[in-house]
C-alpha cells in the first residue's frame, strides 16, 4: 500500500479535520507486518486527496491484477473497509466491496 503524504494529501491546511498521522497508525497497526504500508511524495491526483494505492500481492500481480487507486480517503470507515479488503486478499484475490467502489479513482494520466 502506498499512502500519499505530500502537498495536499496529509495536509492539515487542506483537511484540518483529519488526523493524518492517526490514519497511518491505523493502517500500520491493522496491516503490518503482513502488508507493507509506505508513504510517498505527490502522486499527482491532488483534487482527490487523501490518496491511497493498494498494490496486489505478488502472486495476484503475476496473474494480471493491477493496483487500485482510492481517493478522498478522509474517514475511519473507509480505512476500515480498505483494511478488511486487503486482509481478504485485495486486488485480484478478493472482490472489491461495493462501498469501496465509490472511492476508486483513475491513476494520473488515464
Amino acid at each position: 500500500m502506498t499512502v500519499c503524504r505530500d502537498c495536499c494529501c496529509g495536509s492539515v491546511r487542506k483537511h484540518p479535520e483529519v488526523d493524518h498521522d492517526g490514519q497511518l497508525t491505523v493502517l500500520r497497526s491493522a496491516l503490518e507486518p503482513g502488508h507493507r504500508v509506505r508513504t510517498s511524495l505527490c502522486l499527482d491526483v491532488c483534487a482527490q486527496s487523501n490518496v491511497i494505492v493498494v498494490h496486489p500481492r505478488p502472486d495476484a500481480r503475476r496473474a494480471g491484477a493491477r493496483p487500485v487507486w482510492f481517493g478522498l480517503v478522509l474517514d475511519d470507515d473507509v480505512l476500515d473497509d480498505l483494511t478488511g479488503w486487503i486482509e481478504a486478499g485485495g486486488p485480484g484475490v478478493a472482490d472489491l466491496p461495493p462501498i469501496l467502489e465509490l472511492s476508486v479513482i483513475a491513476p494520473p494520466g488515464r
